[in-house]
Formats: C-alpha cells, sequence, structure tokens
C-alpha cells in the first residue's frame, strides 16, 4: 500500500466537535454544524478541512466499534487569539505519522481504512500511537466524486 512517513509538526485547529462511535456515527451532524460558521474563523491557514478522531488512550488495544471518541471538523489556524463562539481549540502535537491517500468516493474511505489497518499497519514496523488521527481534505476532495482524493493521516510509533 503506497504511503510515506512523515514528522507532523505541531498543528494548530479551530473547529467543533461531537462524542459518537463507529456504530452511532454523527458525522455528517457534525460537518453540517460547522461548515455554515467556518467563516467565523478568521486566521485560518488555507481552505483545508480536518476531519479528527481524537480517541482515548487503548481504544485500539481492545477494539469494539461501539466505543466513544471525539470526531472533530476543523481548519488549521495561525493561533488562537479568536476562537468563534461554539468552536474550540485543538492541538495536534508534533510526532510521527504514516501518510496515505485515498482516491475516490468518501463512502468508500472505509476500505483504504481497512487496508490500513488490517493489511499494511500489522505488517510494518509500526504500531498505532495515542494521538489524534486525521484527514486532510484539500482542493482534490470532492466527496462523492470518483477522482477525488483525500489524505489519510495515522498517528504511529516504531514497534521496537
Amino acid at each position: 500500500m503506497e504511503h510515506r512517513i512523515e514528522i507532523l509538526s505541531e498543528k494548530k485547529l479551530i473547529g467543533k466537535y461531537i462524542i459518537m462511535s463507529f456504530i452511532e456515527n454523527k458525522t455528517f451532524q457534525l460537518w453540517s454544524s460547522f461548515m455554515p460558521n467556518r467563516k467565523d474563523i478568521k486566521n485560518s491557514i488555507d481552505s483545508n478541512l480536518y476531519s479528527l478522531e481524537v480517541f482515548p488512550d487503548g481504544h485500539f488495544d481492545n477494539f469494539e466499534p461501539g466505543n466513544s471518541f471525539e470526531k472533530w471538523a476543523a481548519v488549521e489556524v495561525t493561533d488562537f487569539d479568536e476562537i468563534p463562539s461554539e468552536m474550540e481549540p485543538l492541538v495536534i502535537p508534533t510526532g510521527l505519522y504514516a501518510v496515505f491517500i485515498h482516491k475516490g468516493p468518501q463512502s468508500e474511505g472505509h476500505k483504504t481504512y481497512h487496508s490500513i489497518f488490517v493489511e499494511w499497519l500489522p505488517n510494518s514496523e509500526y504500531t498505532v500511537d495515542e494521538r489524534p488521527h486525521f484527514a486532510v481534505m484539500g482542493a482534490q476532495y470532492k466527496k462523492e466524486h470518483p477522482d477525488s482524493e483525500e489524505e489519510i493521516w495515522i498517528p504511529i510509533t516504531s514497534k521496537n
């Protein structure tokens, strides 16, 4: 599976989050509440959108699809000087990430995640780290279009 390994520098994000699980997916609800107010974020770095998951420590040790986590819709910002009401700051700490490209409709993203977690990760020299997971939806992102692309960032640490 094509990927690159990258050291991510700390990122500051502003957005909204919702508590959900993989069984009780509230992603649409989250983005529906975030997008109309995105313009209220005055210090965004670019037009990229970030879809993040902040999992409790140990979430993947005994994975259960019903376990809750924070799902975020956010943009990267220069600072936290102005945070719109009903939005929150989030810092992604510096760390090692495996970066994959999901090509195709967003509704087929689960296939890419399956390949990452069932095929690539167990056969790699890495394990999942306890930092946010995220997808970056930039200029190539076109929702359900077959040519859509987004980057999937998985936090990793060496197994050794």
